[in-house]
């Protein structure tokens, strides 16, 4: 089995805020009790308007951004329109779903994100199995999720402001850093604002957020 197929453990955070998604992800590549890479990056873009997070296998959700960009890449072609995130979330958990039944699913835990209908900033969760949850205010997935659920949900606010928010998902990814061996080596924050701008935030601005 490739390296690459093999590295598990981590931990993601999606979540809306008043005016954006932001989403984060520690960069730690794990291969059982060694650590396979320093340098993984677990937020990968679709479009201008989606993200997704992963965890589980890094090899199984890198293979399914890929198929998403090349089904939202046909899409725009075929409609003359940017497809939203309800359509790239509903194609991925299709994806995943025909996977599964062969008994060989993707070895993944998603949250797909970004800007719905009317920009609204908007976050869906899917699991292996294809199911398909739309959640309200934030969500967490991977070996590191149960400290980020409890900071997120002891200090999140219905309109809060990006900053608000990037500040939250850093504190929420630094717990499970601090607790769960198979998080760490950084954090990536990646933000998709209601005019469709997608902005990744410098690796000095999240350690100066992060030290607070």
């Amino acid at each position: 089995m490739e390296e690459g197929q093999q590295r598990k453990g981590t931990t993601t955070v999606g979540l809306i805020c008043k005016d954006a998604v932001v989403m984060a992800a520690d960069k730690r590549g794990s291969m059982g009790y060694l650590i396979a890479s320093k340098d993984v990056d677990k937020i990968l873009k679709i479009t201008d308007r989606v993200a997704l997070t992963i965890a589980g296998m890094a090899s199984d959700g890198q293979m399914l951004a890929k198929f998403l960009r090349a089904e939202m890449e046909l899409y725009k072609l075929n409609t003359g329109t940017d497809p939203n995130l309800t359509v790239a979330a509903n194609l991925m958990a299709n994806i995943i779903f025909e996977k599964a039944k062969s008994f060989i699913p993707y070895l993944v835990q998603l949250i797909v994100g970004g800007l719905d209908d009317g920009n609204e900033p908007a976050l869906y969760s899917l699991d292996m199995g294809g199911s398909i949850i739309k959640e309200k205010q934030y969500y967490s997935t991977g070996s590191g999720s149960p400290m980020a659920f409890g900071v997120l949900e002891d200090n999140y606010k219905d309109n809060m402001t990006t900053d608000q928010a990037v500040e939250l998902t850093v504190r929420a990814i630094s717990a499970a850093m601090k607790r769960d061996c198979a998080t760490g080596e950084g954090i990536d924050v990646i933000i998709i604002d209601r005019k469709g701008t997608f902005k990744r935030l410098d690796k000095e601005k999240v350690m100066s957020i992060a030290k607070k």
